[in-house]
């Protein structure tokens, strides 16, 4: 449950920003989807930390988390762009590409953080 709550305000920040970064501010749609990443990551990472895995500061682990998000970093972006070039750029299109790539992310960190990063000791 609270992977989950702190999954959704992670991608309200996420999105949020690629959609101020795109739609306001007119980045590219991958720039504006790797800074959104970082916020909505660095989010993530300190609230799961502290309050989903209440797991103390280790070098390790960060070193680790910052690896993991390196490898969804690549996978999120690249799925988004390709759902974007693929589906269009209309605000429903943007929206499924960004849930797509955002869910893809998703399951990739919890599952990693979870048996890896953060495992039950």
């Amino acid at each position: 449950m609270r992977f989950t709550v702190t999954g959704g305000l992670s991608a309200v920040v996420d999105f949020g920003l690629y959609l101020l970064l795109r739609n306001v501010l007119g980045l590219p749609t991958s720039g504006a989807k790797a800074i959104s990443f970082v916020a909505g990551t660095t989010t993530a990472y300190l609230i799961n930390r502290r309050w989903t895995f209440q797991a103390p500061p280790s070098r390790a682990r960060f070193i680790a988390v910052v690896a993991l998000y390196a490898t969804t970093f690549a996978v999120q972006v690249g799925i988004n762009q390709l759902m974007v070039n693929v589906l269009g750029d209309k605000a429903w299109q943007l929206t499924l590409a960004f849930v797509v790539a955002q869910g893809t992310a998703t399951v990739i960190n919890f599952v990693v953080q979870r048996l890896v990063i953060f495992k039950l000791r």
